[in-house]
Protein backbone atom coordinates (compact mmCIF):
# COMPACT_ATOMS: atom_id res chain seq x y z
CA UNK A 1 0.00 0.00 0.00
CA UNK A 2 1.75 2.85 -1.13
CA UNK A 3 1.59 6.24 0.82
CA UNK A 4 -0.21 8.72 -1.91
CA UNK A 5 -3.30 6.80 -2.59
CA UNK A 6 -3.53 6.25 1.43
CA UNK A 7 -3.24 9.85 1.63
CA UNK A 8 -5.83 10.37 -1.27
CA UNK A 9 -8.32 8.36 0.21
CA UNK A 10 -8.29 10.47 3.85
CA UNK A 11 -8.22 13.35 1.72
CA UNK A 12 -11.26 12.30 0.20
CA UNK A 13 -13.17 11.61 3.17
CA UNK A 14 -12.21 14.77 5.06
CA UNK A 15 -13.10 16.78 2.00
CA UNK A 16 -16.80 15.26 1.78
CA UNK A 17 -19.74 16.88 3.97
CA UNK A 18 -20.17 14.60 6.72
CA UNK A 19 -23.45 12.88 7.95
CA UNK A 20 -22.10 10.95 10.49
CA UNK A 21 -18.49 10.02 12.23
CA UNK A 22 -18.14 6.91 10.09
CA UNK A 23 -19.02 7.73 6.74
CA UNK A 24 -18.78 10.70 4.27
CA UNK A 25 -21.35 11.99 1.20
CA UNK A 26 -21.12 12.93 -2.64
CA UNK A 27 -24.50 14.69 -2.28
CA UNK A 28 -25.75 17.16 -5.15
CA UNK A 29 -27.87 14.62 -7.40
CA UNK A 30 -31.17 15.04 -8.38
CA UNK A 31 -31.50 11.66 -9.07
CA UNK A 32 -30.21 8.05 -8.02
CA UNK A 33 -26.69 8.06 -8.45
CA UNK A 34 -26.07 4.44 -10.93
CA UNK A 35 -22.24 4.39 -11.30
CA UNK A 36 -18.93 6.24 -8.99
CA UNK A 37 -15.45 6.43 -9.97
CA UNK A 38 -13.04 6.90 -7.66
CA UNK A 39 -9.28 8.35 -8.22
CA UNK A 40 -6.22 8.03 -6.45
CA UNK A 41 -5.46 12.12 -6.33
CA UNK A 42 -9.14 12.34 -3.77
CA UNK A 43 -11.36 13.26 -6.88
CA UNK A 44 -14.51 11.26 -7.72
CA UNK A 45 -16.74 10.85 -10.61
CA UNK A 46 -20.44 10.12 -10.01
CA UNK A 47 -23.26 9.12 -12.92
CA UNK A 48 -27.02 10.10 -11.99
CA UNK A 49 -30.51 9.51 -13.31
CA UNK A 50 -30.53 13.23 -13.64
CA UNK A 51 -28.33 13.28 -16.78
CA UNK A 52 -25.32 14.48 -15.21
CA UNK A 53 -21.93 13.49 -14.41
CA UNK A 54 -20.58 14.99 -10.72
CA UNK A 55 -16.68 15.45 -10.93
CA UNK A 56 -16.18 15.92 -7.54
CA UNK A 57 -12.76 17.99 -6.01
CA UNK A 58 -12.13 18.77 -2.63
CA UNK A 59 -15.80 18.51 -1.91
CA UNK A 60 -17.60 20.11 -4.08
CA UNK A 61 -18.87 18.84 -7.30
CA UNK A 62 -18.73 20.53 -10.89
CA UNK A 63 -21.51 19.23 -13.09
CA UNK A 64 -20.80 18.08 -17.00
CA UNK A 65 -24.34 18.48 -18.91
CA UNK A 66 -24.32 16.33 -21.98
CA UNK A 67 -26.55 13.45 -21.87
CA UNK A 68 -29.86 13.22 -23.25
CA UNK A 69 -31.36 10.84 -20.64
CA UNK A 70 -29.97 8.80 -17.49
CA UNK A 71 -26.23 7.96 -17.25
CA UNK A 72 -25.29 4.61 -16.03
CA UNK A 73 -21.57 4.05 -16.19
CA UNK A 74 -18.18 6.52 -15.84
CA UNK A 75 -15.16 5.69 -15.55
CA UNK A 76 -11.13 7.91 -15.91
CA UNK A 77 -9.23 7.98 -19.09
CA UNK A 78 -6.50 9.54 -17.86
CA UNK A 79 -4.76 12.92 -19.41
CA UNK A 80 -8.04 14.73 -17.45
CA UNK A 81 -10.16 13.02 -19.67
CA UNK A 82 -13.04 10.70 -18.44
CA UNK A 83 -15.95 8.99 -19.87
CA UNK A 84 -19.78 7.87 -19.48
CA UNK A 85 -22.52 6.20 -21.34
CA UNK A 86 -26.08 6.63 -20.42
CA UNK A 87 -29.26 6.24 -21.37
CA UNK A 88 -29.26 7.95 -24.60
CA UNK A 89 -27.06 5.08 -26.27
CA UNK A 90 -24.32 7.45 -26.24
CA UNK A 91 -20.82 7.32 -24.74
CA UNK A 92 -19.30 10.66 -23.90
CA UNK A 93 -15.52 11.59 -23.64
CA UNK A 94 -15.30 14.42 -21.27
CA UNK A 95 -12.29 17.57 -20.79
CA UNK A 96 -12.06 17.55 -17.37
CA UNK A 97 -11.23 21.09 -17.49
CA UNK A 98 -13.14 22.46 -19.52
CA UNK A 99 -16.51 20.52 -19.22
CA UNK A 100 -16.57 19.74 -22.98
CA UNK A 101 -17.69 16.64 -24.41
CA UNK A 102 -17.76 14.54 -27.78
CA UNK A 103 -20.41 12.32 -27.89
CA UNK A 104 -19.62 8.67 -29.54
CA UNK A 105 -23.01 7.47 -30.95
CA UNK A 106 -23.90 4.00 -32.45
CA UNK A 107 -25.04 1.69 -30.20
CA UNK A 108 -28.91 1.26 -30.44
CA UNK A 109 -29.67 0.62 -26.70
CA UNK A 110 -28.87 2.29 -23.14
CA UNK A 111 -25.18 2.17 -22.81
CA UNK A 112 -24.76 0.03 -19.08
CA UNK A 113 -21.12 -0.48 -18.40
CA UNK A 114 -17.59 0.71 -19.83
CA UNK A 115 -14.09 -0.58 -19.68
CA UNK A 116 -10.65 0.90 -20.69
CA UNK A 117 -8.16 -1.31 -22.02
CA UNK A 118 -4.69 -1.43 -19.66
CA UNK A 119 -2.64 0.53 -22.42
CA UNK A 120 -5.33 3.30 -22.26
CA UNK A 121 -5.88 2.70 -26.29
CA UNK A 122 -9.16 0.97 -26.19
CA UNK A 123 -12.53 1.62 -24.31
CA UNK A 124 -15.67 -0.76 -24.29
CA UNK A 125 -19.10 0.15 -23.92
CA UNK A 126 -21.86 -2.81 -22.71
CA UNK A 127 -25.19 -1.59 -24.40
CA UNK A 128 -28.59 -3.61 -24.10
CA UNK A 129 -29.04 -3.46 -27.75
CA UNK A 130 -26.88 -6.82 -27.18
CA UNK A 131 -23.23 -5.65 -28.37
CA UNK A 132 -19.99 -4.25 -27.34
CA UNK A 133 -18.45 -1.06 -28.81
CA UNK A 134 -14.99 -0.88 -29.06
CA UNK A 135 -13.68 2.80 -29.54
CA UNK A 136 -9.85 3.36 -30.36
CA UNK A 137 -8.33 6.17 -28.33
CA UNK A 138 -6.55 8.54 -30.04
CA UNK A 139 -4.72 10.57 -26.43
CA UNK A 140 -6.07 13.61 -27.46
CA UNK A 141 -9.45 13.59 -26.49
CA UNK A 142 -11.14 11.90 -29.31
CA UNK A 143 -11.52 8.17 -30.51
CA UNK A 144 -11.70 7.01 -34.29
CA UNK A 145 -14.22 4.29 -35.67
CA UNK A 146 -15.88 1.94 -33.60
CA UNK A 147 -16.36 -2.12 -34.08
CA UNK A 148 -19.73 -3.56 -32.20
CA UNK A 149 -19.39 -7.12 -31.43
CA UNK A 150 -22.26 -8.76 -31.71
CA UNK A 151 -22.90 -12.73 -30.38
CA UNK A 152 -25.26 -12.20 -27.08
CA UNK A 153 -28.81 -13.11 -27.30
CA UNK A 154 -29.99 -10.58 -24.62
CA UNK A 155 -28.73 -6.99 -23.13
CA UNK A 156 -25.13 -7.38 -22.29
CA UNK A 157 -24.49 -5.91 -18.62
CA UNK A 158 -20.76 -5.86 -17.73
CA UNK A 159 -17.23 -5.41 -19.31
CA UNK A 160 -13.85 -6.33 -18.38
CA UNK A 161 -10.59 -6.39 -20.23
CA UNK A 162 -8.02 -9.15 -19.11
CA UNK A 163 -4.81 -8.17 -17.57
CA UNK A 164 -2.64 -7.77 -20.82
CA UNK A 165 -5.62 -5.88 -22.54
CA UNK A 166 -5.74 -8.84 -25.59
CA UNK A 167 -8.86 -10.00 -24.53
CA UNK A 168 -12.37 -8.77 -23.43
CA UNK A 169 -14.90 -10.44 -20.90
CA UNK A 170 -18.93 -9.75 -21.14
CA UNK A 171 -21.54 -10.30 -19.27
CA UNK A 172 -25.17 -10.41 -20.31
CA UNK A 173 -28.94 -11.26 -19.89
CA UNK A 174 -28.77 -14.47 -21.99
CA UNK A 175 -27.48 -15.87 -18.83
CA UNK A 176 -23.60 -16.22 -20.53
CA UNK A 177 -20.44 -14.45 -19.60
CA UNK A 178 -17.91 -14.67 -23.02
CA UNK A 179 -14.89 -14.30 -24.02
CA UNK A 180 -13.18 -12.19 -26.80
CA UNK A 181 -10.21 -11.04 -28.89
CA UNK A 182 -10.04 -7.33 -28.41
CA UNK A 183 -8.00 -7.20 -31.48
CA UNK A 184 -10.15 -8.84 -34.38
CA UNK A 185 -13.20 -8.57 -32.28
CA UNK A 186 -13.89 -12.63 -32.82
CA UNK A 187 -15.51 -14.19 -30.38
CA UNK A 188 -13.36 -16.96 -29.06
CA UNK A 189 -15.66 -18.93 -26.46
CA UNK A 190 -18.25 -19.25 -24.05
CA UNK A 191 -17.10 -19.44 -20.75
CA UNK A 192 -20.09 -20.25 -18.46
CA UNK A 193 -24.06 -20.47 -19.40
CA UNK A 194 -25.23 -19.64 -16.04
CA UNK A 195 -29.20 -20.20 -16.59
CA UNK A 196 -29.91 -16.56 -15.34
CA UNK A 197 -29.11 -13.17 -16.53
CA UNK A 198 -25.54 -12.51 -14.73
CA UNK A 199 -25.49 -8.39 -14.09
CA UNK A 200 -21.82 -7.55 -13.29
CA UNK A 201 -18.22 -9.32 -13.01
CA UNK A 202 -14.64 -8.46 -11.96
CA UNK A 203 -11.57 -10.08 -13.08
CA UNK A 204 -9.06 -10.22 -10.32
CA UNK A 205 -4.98 -9.44 -10.73
CA UNK A 206 -3.34 -11.15 -13.78
CA UNK A 207 -7.00 -12.87 -14.17
CA UNK A 208 -6.01 -15.03 -11.73
CA UNK A 209 -9.84 -15.26 -11.06
CA UNK A 210 -13.61 -14.27 -12.44
CA UNK A 211 -16.05 -13.20 -10.38
CA UNK A 212 -19.76 -12.80 -11.09
CA UNK A 213 -23.50 -11.41 -9.98
CA UNK A 214 -26.70 -12.52 -11.15
CA UNK A 215 -30.37 -12.15 -11.32
CA UNK A 216 -31.09 -15.07 -9.04
CA UNK A 217 -28.78 -14.07 -6.44
CA UNK A 218 -25.70 -15.83 -7.40
CA UNK A 219 -21.99 -14.79 -6.44
CA UNK A 220 -19.60 -16.99 -8.13
CA UNK A 221 -15.83 -16.80 -8.91
CA UNK A 222 -14.59 -19.21 -11.49
CA UNK A 223 -10.91 -19.62 -12.59
CA UNK A 224 -11.56 -17.48 -16.67
CA UNK A 225 -9.87 -20.20 -18.04
CA UNK A 226 -11.57 -23.19 -17.54
CA UNK A 227 -14.77 -21.96 -16.08
CA UNK A 228 -14.05 -24.65 -12.74
CA UNK A 229 -15.55 -22.92 -10.15
CA UNK A 230 -13.09 -21.95 -7.12
CA UNK A 231 -16.02 -20.36 -4.79
CA UNK A 232 -19.68 -20.03 -4.12
CA UNK A 233 -21.06 -17.12 -1.83
CA UNK A 234 -24.61 -16.65 -2.27
CA UNK A 235 -26.51 -15.31 0.59
CA UNK A 236 -30.06 -16.01 -0.69
CA UNK A 237 -30.10 -12.16 -1.67
CA UNK A 238 -31.24 -11.26 -5.12
CA UNK A 239 -30.20 -9.72 -7.58
CA UNK A 240 -26.26 -9.15 -7.51
CA UNK A 241 -26.33 -5.57 -8.87
CA UNK A 242 -22.91 -4.44 -8.55
CA UNK A 243 -19.21 -5.51 -7.89
CA UNK A 244 -15.98 -3.97 -7.38
CA UNK A 245 -12.28 -4.61 -6.78
CA UNK A 246 -9.83 -2.01 -5.16
CA UNK A 247 -6.20 -2.04 -7.38
CA UNK A 248 -4.65 -4.34 -4.88
CA UNK A 249 -7.22 -6.99 -5.80
CA UNK A 250 -7.36 -8.34 -2.55
CA UNK A 251 -10.66 -7.86 -1.97
CA UNK A 252 -14.04 -8.14 -3.57
CA UNK A 253 -17.42 -6.36 -2.83
CA UNK A 254 -20.59 -6.96 -3.60
CA UNK A 255 -23.73 -5.12 -3.75
CA UNK A 256 -27.40 -6.43 -4.24
CA UNK A 257 -31.14 -5.76 -4.61
CA UNK A 258 -31.54 -5.72 -0.06
CA UNK A 259 -29.30 -2.78 -0.18
CA UNK A 260 -25.98 -5.59 1.52
CA UNK A 261 -22.23 -5.08 0.60
CA UNK A 262 -20.63 -8.22 1.09
CA UNK A 263 -16.99 -7.55 1.05
CA UNK A 264 -14.94 -11.38 0.61
CA UNK A 265 -10.89 -11.20 0.89
CA UNK A 266 -9.79 -12.58 -1.65
CA UNK A 267 -6.43 -14.21 -0.06
CA UNK A 268 -8.51 -17.25 1.13
CA UNK A 269 -11.93 -16.05 -0.22
CA UNK A 270 -13.17 -15.89 3.62
CA UNK A 271 -16.07 -13.51 4.64
CA UNK A 272 -14.16 -10.10 5.59
CA UNK A 273 -17.41 -7.72 6.10
CA UNK A 274 -21.13 -8.19 5.28
CA UNK A 275 -23.24 -5.25 6.39
CA UNK A 276 -26.18 -3.48 5.50
CA UNK A 277 -25.77 -0.06 2.99
CA UNK A 278 -29.43 0.91 2.57
CA UNK A 279 -32.41 -0.01 4.87
CA UNK A 280 -34.46 -0.38 1.65
CA UNK A 281 -33.74 -0.41 -1.70
CA UNK A 282 -30.97 -1.56 -4.10
CA UNK A 283 -27.45 -1.21 -3.90
CA UNK A 284 -26.58 -0.52 -7.61
CA UNK A 285 -22.45 0.88 -7.81
CA UNK A 286 -19.83 0.26 -5.61
CA UNK A 287 -15.96 1.87 -6.25
CA UNK A 288 -13.00 1.55 -4.02
CA UNK A 289 -10.84 4.19 -2.82
CA UNK A 290 -6.94 3.55 -4.52
CA UNK A 291 -5.72 2.38 -1.27
CA UNK A 292 -8.27 0.09 -0.49
CA UNK A 293 -9.09 1.51 3.26
CA UNK A 294 -12.26 2.83 1.48
CA UNK A 295 -15.41 2.31 -0.10
CA UNK A 296 -18.11 4.17 -2.36
CA UNK A 297 -21.54 2.93 -2.89
CA UNK A 298 -24.64 4.42 -4.29
CA UNK A 299 -28.78 3.03 -4.68
CA UNK A 300 -32.28 4.85 -4.73
CA UNK A 301 -30.46 8.09 -2.70
CA UNK A 302 -29.62 11.04 -4.95
CA UNK A 303 -26.21 10.49 -2.53
CA UNK A 304 -23.60 8.34 -2.69
CA UNK A 305 -21.62 7.35 0.51
CA UNK A 306 -18.03 6.74 1.31
CA UNK A 307 -16.67 4.65 4.36
CA UNK A 308 -13.45 3.82 5.92
CA UNK A 309 -13.16 0.06 5.48
CA UNK A 310 -12.28 -0.33 9.42
CA UNK A 311 -15.50 1.17 10.46
CA UNK A 312 -17.91 -1.33 8.91
CA UNK A 313 -18.36 -4.46 10.80
CA UNK A 314 -21.56 -6.26 11.46
CA UNK A 315 -25.09 -6.02 9.53
CA UNK A 316 -26.65 -2.61 9.81
CA UNK A 317 -23.69 -0.85 10.62
CA UNK A 318 -23.55 1.70 8.74
CA UNK A 319 -27.41 2.82 6.87
CA UNK A 320 -29.64 1.40 9.62
CA UNK A 321 -32.64 3.96 9.81
CA UNK A 322 -34.64 7.34 9.78
CA UNK A 323 -32.42 9.43 7.66
CA UNK A 324 -29.56 7.62 7.07
CA UNK A 325 -32.06 5.41 4.80
CA UNK A 326 -32.19 5.25 0.70
CA UNK A 327 -35.80 5.44 0.70
CA UNK A 328 -38.60 6.35 3.45
CA UNK A 329 -41.17 4.06 5.52
CA UNK A 330 -43.91 3.40 2.73
CA UNK A 331 -46.36 2.84 5.67
CA UNK A 332 -45.76 6.29 6.46
CA UNK A 333 -46.92 7.39 3.49
CA UNK A 334 -50.78 7.92 2.25
CA UNK A 335 -51.35 5.84 -1.03
CA UNK A 336 -51.12 9.19 -3.35
CA UNK A 337 -47.47 9.97 -1.77
CA UNK A 338 -46.65 6.50 -2.03
CA UNK A 339 -47.78 6.48 -5.70
CA UNK A 340 -45.75 9.72 -6.37
CA UNK A 341 -42.52 8.51 -4.34
CA UNK A 342 -42.88 4.87 -6.96
CA UNK A 343 -43.33 6.81 -10.51
CA UNK A 344 -42.26 10.20 -9.87
CA UNK A 345 -39.97 11.51 -7.35
CA UNK A 346 -36.87 10.50 -9.04
CA UNK A 347 -37.38 12.47 -11.51
CA UNK A 348 -39.50 15.55 -10.25
CA UNK A 349 -39.48 17.94 -7.13
CA UNK A 350 -42.75 19.60 -6.03
CA UNK A 351 -40.96 22.31 -5.81
CA UNK A 352 -39.91 25.62 -8.14
CA UNK A 353 -36.13 24.61 -8.50
CA UNK A 354 -36.35 21.56 -10.15
CA UNK A 355 -33.59 20.42 -7.99
CA UNK A 356 -31.48 18.61 -10.85
CA UNK A 357 -34.26 16.04 -11.15
CA UNK A 358 -34.27 14.55 -14.66
CA UNK A 359 -38.03 16.22 -15.36
CA UNK A 360 -39.64 19.74 -14.87
CA UNK A 361 -41.09 20.58 -11.55
CA UNK A 362 -44.21 19.73 -10.84
CA UNK A 363 -45.08 23.25 -8.97
CA UNK A 364 -48.41 24.60 -10.45
CA UNK A 365 -49.32 21.61 -12.43
CA UNK A 366 -52.60 21.85 -12.34
CA UNK A 367 -53.54 24.00 -15.45
CA UNK A 368 -50.31 24.24 -16.80
CA UNK A 369 -49.88 23.36 -20.67
CA UNK A 370 -47.14 20.50 -21.63
CA UNK A 371 -43.94 21.83 -22.25
CA UNK A 372 -44.27 25.25 -20.58
CA UNK A 373 -41.47 25.18 -17.73
CA UNK A 374 -39.25 27.79 -19.16
CA UNK A 375 -35.82 26.84 -19.33
CA UNK A 376 -36.27 22.61 -19.16
CA UNK A 377 -35.17 21.07 -22.50
CA UNK A 378 -38.46 19.20 -23.61
CA UNK A 379 -38.67 16.37 -25.87
CA UNK A 380 -40.52 17.34 -29.20
CA UNK A 381 -43.18 15.56 -28.56
CA UNK A 382 -44.21 16.76 -25.37
CA UNK A 383 -43.79 19.97 -26.31
CA UNK A 384 -45.92 20.01 -29.37
CA UNK A 385 -48.29 18.20 -28.23
CA UNK A 386 -51.06 20.60 -27.21
CA UNK A 387 -52.36 19.42 -23.80
CA UNK A 388 -53.02 20.98 -20.19
CA UNK A 389 -52.94 19.06 -17.22
CA UNK A 390 -55.56 18.28 -15.82
CA UNK A 391 -57.60 15.37 -13.73
CA UNK A 392 -58.49 14.10 -16.97
CA UNK A 393 -54.99 14.42 -18.85
CA UNK A 394 -52.72 13.20 -15.74
CA UNK A 395 -55.39 9.82 -15.73
CA UNK A 396 -54.64 8.76 -19.05
CA UNK A 397 -51.16 9.43 -18.88
CA UNK A 398 -50.60 7.18 -16.64
CA UNK A 399 -53.54 4.52 -17.79
CA UNK A 400 -52.02 4.74 -21.37
CA UNK A 401 -48.01 5.04 -19.93
CA UNK A 402 -46.56 8.22 -21.35
CA UNK A 403 -44.87 6.07 -24.43
CA UNK A 404 -48.67 5.52 -25.58
CA UNK A 405 -49.94 8.92 -24.65
CA UNK A 406 -46.90 10.65 -25.48
CA UNK A 407 -45.25 8.75 -28.13
CA UNK A 408 -41.95 10.19 -28.21
CA UNK A 409 -41.44 11.40 -24.83
CA UNK A 410 -38.42 11.51 -22.84
CA UNK A 411 -40.87 10.31 -20.04
CA UNK A 412 -40.09 6.58 -18.55
CA UNK A 413 -42.06 3.81 -19.78
CA UNK A 414 -44.68 3.02 -16.71
CA UNK A 415 -48.15 3.00 -15.80
CA UNK A 416 -50.39 3.19 -12.99
CA UNK A 417 -52.52 0.07 -13.46
CA UNK A 418 -55.08 0.56 -11.22
CA UNK A 419 -57.58 3.50 -11.16
CA UNK A 420 -57.75 3.78 -7.79
CA UNK A 421 -54.00 4.72 -7.32
CA UNK A 422 -53.96 7.31 -10.34
CA UNK A 423 -57.33 8.64 -8.85
CA UNK A 424 -55.05 8.96 -5.15
CA UNK A 425 -52.12 9.42 -6.81
CA UNK A 426 -54.07 12.95 -8.68
CA UNK A 427 -55.76 13.93 -5.46
CA UNK A 428 -52.01 13.97 -3.40
CA UNK A 429 -50.33 16.01 -6.67
CA UNK A 430 -53.40 18.72 -5.67
CA UNK A 431 -52.39 19.51 -2.55
CA UNK A 432 -48.68 18.88 -3.12
CA UNK A 433 -48.18 21.00 -6.23
CA UNK A 434 -49.76 23.87 -5.32
CA UNK A 435 -47.91 26.34 -3.08
CA UNK A 436 -50.84 27.74 -1.64
CA UNK A 437 -51.88 24.79 -0.09
CA UNK A 438 -48.71 22.68 0.35
CA UNK A 439 -47.27 25.81 2.61
CA UNK A 440 -47.02 24.81 6.04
Amino acid sequence: MGARPAIAAALLLAALPARAAEYAALQGHGGPVRAIALNGDGTALTASFDYSVGYWRDGAPTWLEGHRAAVNAVIWLGAGRAASGGDDFDVRIWDLATGDSTALPGHEGKVVALALAPDGGLLASASWDGTLGLWPLDGQGGAGPPRFLDGHQGAVNDVAFSADGARLFSAAADGTIREWDAATGAELRTVIAHGFGVNTLELGPGDAWLAYGAVDGGTRVIDPETGAEIGDFTLDRRPILAMAVPPAGDMLAVGDGEGYIMVLDTDDWSLARDFRAATRGPVWALAWAAAGDAIAAAGISDTAYLWPLDGLSGADAVLGAGERSFLRDPATMTNGERQFARKCSVCHTLTGDGARRAGPTLENLFGRPAGSVPGYSYSPALRDIGITWTDETIDALFDEGPDHYVPGTKMPMQRIAGAQDRADLIEYLRTATDPERSRP
